[in-house]
């Protein structure tokens, strides 16, 4: 019985220490690895079938001598970088004429800027300014013509759009026309050159779109159902209206559902929030959120619906950096819920890793097959025999008794 018992738990630790890949439910053959370092792209299949965080994501390899191996990986967001820099300068020049009100900076450095952020004193304007520049205040180079700078606040509305964006510009000078007939009462100034790079965004393929007008709510309502659950981080409004609007909006996605007497309760988590605006791009950014459905509620007030000409549901690129340093057939694994994130000594050392590394192939999915955790069989197989056992005790116990008693 000794014996048995040692026999299972040894097959219990080989099966701990070599099987971990018997623990998930998915694997992709990695194919194509020459060095020691890679890198992997995560399908869009892939999200729907992983715990939100991506903790049991693995790479595993199988060597000749049928032993699993685990090779070590970083996960990556290709996101986009962002820097911004503030440019000195000093404004020189305040004046106005029929055309409006001037005012001229002078930038301190030969740096280029790309971005003017104003701020007024007035809460409710809506201006068009015209933005030059020149090296000497001789000649005068157009930059923008009818740029459009707003700002609205009520009871329904708090919107403001006052960022001046236009391309890399180095001129010595710069002069801003607003055109008003009242005075801009301008606070603050920051002339900038922000910088954005190196982004890999994804656009998801939207599989049902379904616009509800509510108009007792005064709501315009739009599901939208992608074909995978993916990380989603953009939404993009592309419009038909000509008119001028600003709506405030509210982006929602779909967390869980429960099936009760009265039909199928969904539950949703607020996204993101703002204004959708047709003097802006109406691209909306929030944090990498995995999600397959998508609810959209725009505050109407007393306006008619706007029109949809489409819309674009974006995410960012995720992607594995790998090393491979034994050789044998190696797998991405994926698909176990209780599993926990995998610690490695790469997520403190990063040193070592090339900027160009080759893209492995992923073959196509395979459902990993389980196999069957050893049983140790029962003692007695018969339940006669349990029985038998039993009302032997049972006598004994009772044989035991009437001695004591007679002794006593």
């Amino acid at each position: 019985m000794k014996l048995k018992i040692n026999i299972y738990l040894l097959l219990l630790v080989c099966s701990y220490s070599y099987g971990q890949i018997d623990e998930y439910n998915y694997k992709r053959e990695l194919q194509g690895i020459i060095d020691q370092w890679h890198k992997v792209e995560l399908p869009n299949e892939l999200f729907g079938k992983v715990s939100s965080n991506l903790s049991d994501i693995r790479i595993f390899g199988i060597t000749t001598d049928n032993d699993t191996i685990e090779a070590p990986y970083l996960l990556r967001i290709l996101t986009e970088k962002t820097a911004s820099k503030e440019v000195n300068f000093k404004t020189i020049n305040s004046s106005h004429n029929e055309k409006g009100y001037y005012f001229t900076f002078k930038i301190a450095t030969k740096e280029s800027i790309n971005q003017i952020r104003l701020g007024f004193k007035q809460d409710n304007f809506d201006w068009k300014i015209i933005l030059e520049g020149s090296q000497n205040q001789q000649e005068w180079f157009h930059i923008l013509d009818n740029y459009r700078i707003l700002s609205i606040r009520n009871e329904q509305t708090d919107y403001q759009f006052t960022n001046i964006t236009f391309p890399d510009s180095n001129y010595r000078y710069f002069r801003l026309l607003i055109n008003s007939k009242n005075k801009p009462e301008l606070k603050t100034t920051k002339i900038t050159f922000h910088e954005v790079s190196g982004a890999n965004l994804r656009k998801y393929t939207i599989r049902k779109v379904k616009i509800n007008e509510k108009r007792s709510a005064k709501q315009t309502v739009i599901d939208i159902d992608l074909e995978n659950p993916v990380p989603v981080s953009i939404l993009k409004f592309n419009m038909e209206n000509t008119f001028d609007y600003y709506r405030p909006i509210t982006i929602k996605y779909l967390t869980d559902s429960v099936k009760t007497e009265q039909g199928w309760h969904y539950n949703y988590n607020t996204l993101s929030s703002g204004t959708l605006s047709s003097i802006e791009k109406n691209k909306f950014k929030f944090n990498s959120t995995t999600l397959q459905k998508l609810k959209i509620i725009i505050h109407n007030h007393d306006n008619e619906p706007l029109l949809f000409k489409n819309l674009e549901v974006k995410g960012y690129t995720h992607e594995l950096i790998a090393r491979f340093t034994k050789p044998a057939k190696y797998y991405l694994t994926y698909g176990n819920s209780i599993t926990r994130k995998p610690n490695y000594d790469l997520n403190h050392l990063t040193t070592n890793i090339s900027d160009s590394l080759t893209t492995l192939t992923l073959k196509n999915e395979q459902i990993i097959d389980k196999k069957e955790a050893p049983t140790v069989e029962p003692l007695f197989k018969n339940k006669i025999w349990l029985w038998a056992i039993m009302t032997i005790i049972i006598l004994l116990l009772g044989w035991f008794s009437l001695k004591m008693i007679r002794k006593g």
